[in-house]
């Protein structure tokens, strides 16, 4: 008498046990308060590329109130200087020059736009981040302690000429000096911006004190922030 296998009867009890498997697990997975899940699928959501910069640039204008992160406020007492040249006779004699000055305190504000390029990597346990160049609003001259005078005279040329050229001409001198002031505030607009980095990522992760936040601007060398994985 032949004698029968028994490998169809292990097949079948093996399907019988898979699909009691699944059945289990489908079960326990609806069971699974919602927030755990939420957590699982914001954990996944926070590594596709653009995502975190999305968050936080979102999160940064929602605190901010505007498209800017402002860090810094610089006050101080401001000299502008302006030679006025001329020259008589098609260029072939000048007049002795005419220097005047301005001095006045001037208020400069300096910040970061949302709305320009932002590139975030979270690796492990290091954030890596590349903001925007550190821009700088119109500054803020105080007219009302504003004083001119005349510190290289002469005889042969109108004064009061050349202090109207250096009062119109302010507001571009003030904004070159802005300029000029960017490396004074920089170390501070990279240590507000890792601040603020790690307050939104305190919202996401409870590990956030743990990471660590480098920074660099633009304008610098640039980080080629791609995810090593």
């Amino acid at each position: 008498m032949e004698k029968k296998s028994p490998w169809p009867a292990v097949v079948a009890i093996l399907g019988l046990a898979s699909l009691a498997l699944v059945a289990f697990v489908f079960q326990s997975t609806r069971n699974m308060p919602g927030d755990v899940i939420d957590s699982g699928r914001s954990l996944v959501e926070a590594f596709k590329t653009g995502t975190v910069t999305t968050r936080f640039v979102s999160y940064a204008a929602e605190i901010s109130g505007s498209t800017y992160l402002q860090f810094a406020n610089l006050k101080q007492v401001e000299v502008f200087e302006r030679t006025d040249r001329v020259t008589v006779m098609w260029g072939r004699f000048a007049l002795p020059d005419v220097v005047v000055r301005a001095e006045a305190p001037v208020e400069y504000t300096f910040y970061l736009d949302l709305d320009e390029k932002w590139e975030l990597l979270i690796n492990d346990q290091t954030v890596l981040v590349q903001a925007p160049e550190i821009r700088y609003n119109p500054p803020a001259i105080d007219v009302s302690n504003l004083r001119y005078e005349v510190a290289d005279r002469s005889v042969l040329r109108d004064e009061d000429e050349a202090l109207e050229n250096l009062r119109r001409g302010l507001s571009d001198l003030a904004k070159i000096r802005a300029k000029e002031n960017i490396p004074l505030v920089r170390e501070l607009g990279r240590k507000k911006t890792q601040e603020f980095i790690r307050s939104w990522l305190l919202t996401s992760y409870d590990n956030a004190e743990s990471y660590r936040i480098e920074v660099v601007f633009a304008d610098e060398v640039p980080v080629l922030l791609q995810d090593p994985r």
